[in-house]
């Protein structure tokens, strides 16, 4: 069986790669990016970081820093009409650098697409795809989370609605990416957590995904290693870089995995979370993880075991069984320490929560995303585990 793999055509991996941003321009045939950011990149001085390098090499550029977390199509419009006004020594921009967390990035893709081919984020909400690359991107992910630096999807919400749209295809996955730990040292712990649970989730869901390949398998096992052990520890000491350089790496290989095997359920209900309620999105996947983990694991026994025993909760002498209750209880934990909310705590309303779950259970079905998982439910047990979720425990 033959699967599609894609991956950025250039990966700048390690401490103080970001210097190579020059180069790595340079070698796409880039003169003229915009840069895509948000305000807060401007204020810790990472856009100072990357443009240093473009001023002494004398290269022309713009920014556009009006990204907003968890981006929607009002905003994504902006970075399009920025691209189509705007121009770099006197002539229009040539491609895009996407600085950030996964909302630059995903705000990146998108306004690439957009502003080369036309057209509104809805006509590439899946399963439309976007067949043709647009601008090239150069991804910079200051956050060892979405792994969107190295995947064939973005996310955007249509506001109009309240609906997050998943959109794929070649147009979405980034030219290059560049992958600096360095970047991730002062994000904080919230941050830190949400974006790290994230990554293990698309670690885990890629490996148990019904379109599991081998490619995707070695990508995940290897995002998982590196992930499990490492995640608690740049909770507690975020100025520990062994362990901040394990998680973006394994935030990039897990990005790998899931763009060609796909996500599954966890995300397919994360998304409408997010979309209701501005949950963030690694915090919506993990107050979801646990109860969707319990819920699918007897139909892919073994590979929920091996995830067990690959992040190191497990080991070759417990059973399969034991392996996944060992798990399950493993995500329970890294929850509590994380001090991940649940919908309550983070203030959603009781009756808001209920009145939505039909809506937040058929936009998950029609993501596709629960169409990928070991167990494939239908809406009345999608609602359930939205209730599950929401009578779990602190």
């Amino acid at each position: 069986m033959s699967h599609n793999i894609l991956m950025p055509r250039i990966m700048e991996v390690g401490g103080g790669s970001v210097t190579r941003l020059p180069e790595v321009l340079n070698a796409l045939g880039i003169a003229r990016p915009l840069l895509i950011t948000d305000r807060m990149m401007i204020e810790l001085g990472y856009v100072d970081r990357a443009t240093d390098g473009l001023d002494a090499a004398g290269m022309s550029y713009g920014i556009f820093a009006d990204t907003v977390p968890e981006p929607t199509e009002r905003s994504i419009l902006q970075g399009v009409d920025t691209v189509k006004a705007g121009t770099a020594a006197g002539q229009p921009f040539d491609g895009l650098i996407a600085l950030g967390g996964g909302s630059p990035i995903d705000s990146a893709k998108a306004i690439g697409v957009l502003a080369h081919f036309g057209g509104e984020i809805r006509d590439y909400k899946f399963p439309n795809q976007a067949e043709k690359p647009g601008l090239p991107v150069v991804a910079i992910p200051t956050t060892a989370g979405t792994g969107s630096e190295a995947t064939r999807f973005t996310i955007i919400t249509d506001d109009t609605v309240d609906e997050k749209m998943l959109c794929v295809g070649l147009g979405f996955m980034p030219t290059a990416a560049i992958v600096d730990y360095e970047l991730s040292l002062s994000v904080p712990p919230r941050v830190t957590a949400d974006t790290g649970i994230d990554a293990l989730t698309h670690a885990i869901e890629a490996y148990v995904s019904r379109k599991a390949n081998p490619f995707s398998d070695q990508q995940a096992l290897a995002a998982m290693r590196l992930i499990g052990p490492n995640l608690r520890t740049v909770y507690h000491k975020p100025d520990d870089r062994p362990a901040r350089e394990a998680m973006m790496l394994g935030a990039s290989l897990a990005g790998l995995a899931f763009s060609s095997a796909s996500v599954a359920l966890v995300h397919g209900m994360s998304r409408p979370i997010g979309a209701a309620f501005h949950v963030p999105h690694g915090m919506s996947n993990a107050m979801l993880l646990p109860a969707v983990t319990r819920f699918s694991a007897d139909t892919a026994r073994s590979r929920y075991a091996t995830c067990a025993r690959t992040i190191g909760v497990a080991n070759q002498a417990n059973s399969d069984a034991a392996a996944v209750r060992l798990l399950i209880g493993e995500l329970s934990a890294l929850n509590a320490e994380l001090e991940v909310p649940t919908p309550s705590d983070y203030g959603v309303e009781r009756a808001r929560w209920q009145a939505s779950l039909s809506t937040m259970a058929e936009q998950a079905l029609a993501s596709g995303s629960p169409g990928n998982n070991p167990r494939e439910p239908n809406v009345d047990e999608i609602i359930a585990l939205y209730e599950e979720v929401w009578a779990s425990v602190s």
